[in-house]
């Protein structure tokens, strides 16, 4: 009984205190999820309350809501779209790769933690949070854009490294064999690939199965096939986010309005826990002493990140805004920069890396909602200079 009373308390606290910061990000026209990564560090190891009752329902909670963000994502985009964007992409996912991850295996150099961490934290300053992203595109309203495809393509790209760099990394950590991860990578390989086919070939009787009068039962059937096909993803190496972005775009029709007004209520409590167990995961008492390095190496990150966007929507036809709008949004680093490190110090690589990743990701995953927001001033501004220009030229 003690246990239930604790757990519901915690809970509830938790809950309300995310709601009071969602009202209050609404009442100055700010991003919630920075307040929601305060609300992580508040209530995890260091913090004013440590919550323990709840840490279990945390994880699982985190893990379901990137899964609902990518879903919906997925929902905006058919396969035809999404093949078409990456045919054209493909240098763009090249040139992302080389300018994001070398920050991080020269920083990892530099710190002297030796070759195999640098390899690792290459993969932790490479990877962009495909659920923050999902999530700012979807509050600003960017979804329709032009650029908004270009970026979806580069976020798909870089899962897709990710399934082929997981193997190779676990490999390295593990002193296994080379063959032994080129398994695994083929595995990967072949998911992907059945993934693409389904979704091409079979998703409009995957609509059909899904169609129903009752949104409890469509919302029961679409979390059961998300989760399984999530689950199913990261049992060969792949992103679970990528096994649900691909259910997403298989949908189509009436199915897919249906299914994203269903799960909406679910996405927002979910996301909101996934940005919330961030903070969790990190203490605040570790953060200090490593930010100056945190701090400079988020710094260069942001400069070639926001250069592949640039470039890459500018090659995708975007203009100055679409080009400005791709570079920002494209900033935070987040779930999967987590994920790699912890590998990495799991394997008795310099604890330090796990310190300087936790807050080079907390620095950008609350840099990375905000950013966007500056878009929206800097073309106004850049049209201001451009009327008074053409003024000054007419002699007005």
């Amino acid at each position: 009984m003690h246990e239930t009373v604790e757990l519901l308390l915690e809970l509830g606290l938790l809950i309300g205190a995310l709601g009071l910061l969602g009202a209050a990000a609404v009442r100055f026209g700010l991003s919630a999820i920075p307040l929601y990564l305060l609300a992580g560090l508040a209530f995890g190891h260091g913090g004013v309350y440590e919550l323990q009752a709840i840490t279990g329902f945390i994880e699982v909670g985190a893990q379901v809501g990137v899964v609902l963000l990518l879903f919906t994502l997925g929902l905006e985009y058919t396969p035809r779209e999404l093949i078409g964007t990456m045919r054209t992409s493909w240098l763009g996912a090249v040139v992302d790769l080389v300018l994001n991850a070398t920050p991080g295996v020269v920083c990892a150099l530099l710190l002297g933690w030796g070759p195999v961490a640098a390899v690792v934290f290459g993969g932790v300053t490479y990877i962009s949070s495909s659920g923050i992203i999902a999530k700012v595109l979807t509050d600003l309203g960017w979804l329709g854009n032009r650029e908004t495809p270009t970026v979806l393509a580069l976020l798909v790209a870089e899962d897709l490294v990710m399934a082929l760099y997981l193997p190779i990394v676990t490999t390295l950590l593990a002193g296994l064999a080379f063959s032994q991860a080129a398994v695994g990578l083929g595995i990967a390989l072949l998911a992907v690939a059945i993934a693409f086919v389904v979704a091409s070939r079979l998703g409009g009787l995957l609509s059909r199965f899904l169609t129903s009068p009752s949104n409890e039962i469509l919302m029961l059937k679409v979390m059961g096939i998300v989760l399984i096909v999530a689950g199913l993803a990261e049992q060969v190496h792949v992103s679970a986010a990528v096994g649900a972005f691909f259910v997403g775009i298989a949908l189509s029709g009436e199915v897919s309005r249906q299914a994203e007004e269903t799960l909406e209520p679910l996405k927002n409590l979910f996301a909101a826990i996934f940005f919330v167990n961030f903070g969790l995961e990190t203490d605040p008492t570790a953060l200090p002493p490593v930010l100056p390095v945190a701090v400079a190496l988020a710094v260069c990150t942001i400069a070639t990140k926001f250069a592949t966007g640039w470039w890459a929507a500018g090659r995708g036809g975007s203009a100055f805004t679409g080009k400005l709008r791709a570079g920002l949004v494209l900033l935070p680093r987040g779930e999967f920069s987590i994920v790699i490190a912890g590998l990495g110090v799991t394997a008795g690589l310099d604890p330090a890396l796990g310190t300087v990743s936790a807050a080079y990701v907390l620095i950008l995953a609350a840099i990375g909602p905000l950013a966007p927001r500056l878009a929206g001033p800097i073309v106004a501004k850049r049209r201001r200079k451009n009327r008074a220009r053409r003024l000054a030229d007419a002699g007005l």
